[in-house]
């Protein structure tokens, strides 16, 4: 014992040294580190953080995808948590209970969730440079106390449920350089930003902001303020920002004439001014700038002629100008020079629409969980307003999304990284699929009935088809596939295991798989089992065609099976890396459930050969169309679009298309119904479904089949686009039938 002691002394004397020339560090850890436990807690425990423990140090995790924490002389400087509890992809509906919104969705944190409690927590964090908070469920009123983040230079608080003004104390973070605010329900005017000095990235897309177009700073490098509710014209002080590369205003109600000085900024490259209500002609002496590589003008009331540097188009530069009034370019996808004459001149005499539709739906929305009281039922109008108006793509799936159509730009190196955002096709999932299995030989013979030829539902080139039950009760259909190659079985699994992902509510989702292998032959080829769910309700023609015995649909329903099909298009494009692109998108491969949800079942696949990947659909496994080493067949993601506008035509004619001249000339036909009275387009619809719709419902869904079939592929709208139009064309036909009940009850 006595030996020992010595050893103690020295150890006690060691701790005390070191507790007096490290003493704040020490405390300096455990308060933050306390503090990163609270706010773990005030999360609701978000699975990025689960992992914490009284032994982790959070100075060294690891960054992921999901969580990043940086810092220095141990103190934290950079907090970035990503969840999966974004906005909702598709709006709600409407015959929701006045407090169920936040009840019945996932989407959201708990009515106990206190946002201020959170960001007085966060706050003490005295350090911090970067606060990133992205698909968290946030939901309250804006956080005032966000002043007290000094040093902060990055805040992205994207795909949350916060609403309000956006807090005036933003203006006084002097350091701040990023802010981004979208995918939220922020309202009201946006805070004047010009006295911030080194601001570069401005992000408050998909919010309900506006009128006034926000004041800012010379040093802005990247502006978005997609889909809001912006009516002002475009600001002259805009032209001396000469470090801004991307200026998105698309889809507000931005009026007046569109500055010649826009196209020559000196860094600008991407400029999207698409959906607003810009008038005039365009200068015909318009010089553009070296760098512009992508402009749309589409969608306003301008008219003349296009200036040159944007008509010639040139390889280097896309540029979009449909629906407009113009009388260069493709005449086929303008509007007569009348229109634009009749909109600027009721533009003059009414209120916006959009401000008349939100003012009207106040009265109809839901309100917040129980047990929130007082001004949050404010939060439940402004996520109706919201999720109607971003449906889309966002699942992310968005990934609540931007348009893949949009050759984005490097982001600037200037601007502060680690302010990221999650896909929104991710987020949307297995939802209400049960979870995938790896059979055995035996669970597929049983239910199979060890292949009875009564079980038989088709046989070709590709296999066998076979109707089976597996043991949870569920009907499935198996084929069977003989690989012609030899590959090794790890090779195989691996693959299967990326397949296994390809689960979505809109495709006809892989169940599981089963390998069998021939080891004491090895000459036989390798069989993969691939079980799908059975959908037994028939095809979408056989639901829009008066002589099957399906019962046939009215508009609201096609629209939504039409959405259904861009919301599956859109995972398969952006839901993997590489997409799933040059589908067998055709209507005898729409399948219905019970329910009439749509379900894709020509998709494609990739299974791996020996060096070269190869394409393998649903309806056609292992045909040999080779891809590149990006997983894309040419115009691949265009061409789904096109055999989506063909599907788009058919639903709203109800005529069946067997031949490219049928095509032509139904498309043709719609085409010249646009610019005539509107009995004519009525009369253009399904006999089955007139008197279903509202006119303005079946034009957008009509202009946006049209724009799908362009000869030009890169003319075509990206899935996300035509995702939008379609939610559009549902908000009309909602707006439509309410006011049509009201007129009745009346």
């Amino acid at each position: 014992m006595e030996n020992q002691h010595p050893s103690l002394s020295r150890f006690f004397i060691l701790v005390l040294v070191f507790a007096f020339f490290f003493p704040f560090s020490i405390g300096q850890l455990s308060s933050e580190t306390r503090l990163l436990f609270r706010v773990r807690r005030l999360l609701e425990y978000p699975p990025a953080l689960s992992s914490w423990n009284n032994w982790t140090n959070f100075c060294y995790l690891p960054p992921s995808p999901s969580m990043t924490i940086v810092c220095s002389q141990n103190k934290i400087t950079e907090l970035s948590i990503v969840g999966n509890k974004g906005p909702l992809p598709s709006p709600p509906s409407q015959n929701l209970s006045q407090k169920s919104l936040f009840a019945v969705s996932p989407q959201s944190l708990s009515s106990a969730f206190s946002i201020d409690s959170l960001f007085t927590t966060l706050s003490k964090l005295s350090s911090l440079d970067v606060l990133s908070l992205v698909s968290l469920g946030l939901w309250g009123p804006s956080p005032t106390k966000i002043h007290r983040f000094s040093s902060l230079q990055v805040l992205n608080l994207s795909s949350n449920f916060i609403y309000g003004e956006i807090p005036p104390q933003v203006s006084s973070l002097t350091n701040l350089r990023s802010l981004v605010l979208d995918n939220n329900l922020f309202n009201g005017t946006v805070p004047d930003l010009s006295s911030l000095p080194g601001l570069e990235e401005l992000d408050v897309g998909w919010n309900l902001l506006g009128p006034e177009f926000p004041s800012l700073g010379k040093t802005v490098v990247s502006v978005v303020l997609r889909n809001n509710a912006f009516r002002s014209n475009i600001p002259s002080e805009l032209e001396h920002c000469d470090q801004m590369w991307r200026l998105d205003l698309s889809y507000n109600e931005i009026a007046g004439t569109v500055p010649s000085w826009l196209f020559s900024l000196p860094s600008i490259q991407y400029l999207n001014l698409a959906g607003n209500k810009l008038t005039g002609v365009l200068a015909t002496d318009v010089s553009c700038g070296n760098q512009l590589g992508f402009v749309d003008l589409s969608r306003n009331l301008l008219v003349g002629g296009l200036p040159l540097c944007i008509y010639s188009n040139s390889s280097k530069r896309t540029v979009s100008y449909s629906w407009n009034c113009l009388s260069s370019g493709d005449l086929r996808y303008q509007h007569p020079y009348r229109f634009c004459q009749k909109e600027v001149a009721l533009a003059a005499v009414m209120p916006p629409l959009r401000n008349k539709s939100s003012k009207s739906k106040l009265g109809l929305i839901i309100g917040i969980a129980g047990g929130v009281v007082g001004g949050v039922a404010a939060l439940a109008i402004l996520v109706w307003v919201i999720l109607t108006r971003v449906g889309a793509k966002r699942a992310e799936n968005g990934g609540l999304q931007k348009s893949i159509t949009e050759k984005t730009p490097t982001r600037s190196p200037n601007i502060v990284s680690n302010a990221g955002h999650m896909s929104h096709a991710m987020r949307l999932g297995a939802i209400g699929l049960p979870q995938y299995h790896v059979f055995t030989l035996e669970e597929i013979e049983e239910a199979t009935n060890n292949f009875d030829p009564s079980n038989l539902i088709g046989e070709g080139s590709q296999g066998q088809l076979c109707k089976g039950r597996i043991r949870d009760g569920s009907v499935v259909v198996v084929r069977c596939l003989k690989l012609k190659q030899k590959q090794s079985i790890q090779s195989l699994t691996q693959h299967m295991e990326v397949i296994s992902k390809l689960r979505h509510r809109h495709l006809v989702s892989i169940l599981g798989h089963c390998i069998v292998t021939y080891p004491e032959n090895p000459n036989a080829s390798n069989t993969i089992f691939l079980v799908f769910e059975y959908i037994s309700n028939g095809t979408l023609r056989s639901h829009i065609s008066e002589r099957q015995k399906q019962e046939t649909l009215k508009w609201p329903q096609r629209l939504m099976t039409a959405i259904g099909v861009a919301k599956g298009l859109q995972f398969l494009h952006m839901g993997m890396v590489p997409g799933i692109f040059g589908n067998d998108i055709k209507i005898e491969n729409i399948l219905l459930d019970g329910n009439l949800t749509a379900k894709i079942n020509g998709y494609n696949l990739l299974i791996p050969s020996k060096d070269k990947i190869t394409k393998v659909g649903s309806e056609s496994p292992f045909s040999r169309v080779e891809v590149d080493n990006h997983g894309s067949i040419g115009h691949g993601d265009k061409e789904d679009v096109h055999q989506l506008g063909r599907i788009l035509l058919e639903v709203i004619t109800g005529k069946t298309i067997t031949s490219q001249s049928e095509l032509d000339e139904l498309k043709l036909q719609l085409q010249r119904s646009l610019t005539d009275a509107p009995t004519k387009l009525r009369a253009a619809a399904d006999p089955s479904i007139r008197g279903t719709f509202a006119y303005e419902s079946l034009r957008t869904a009509v202009e946006i089949a049209i724009n799908c079939l362009s000869n030009n592929p890169s003319q075509r709208p990206s899935i996300e686009d035509v995702l939008w139009n379609l939610q559009y064309s549902v908000q009309v036909q909602e707006g439509w039938a309410s006011s049509e009940n009201l007129s009745t009850h009346s």
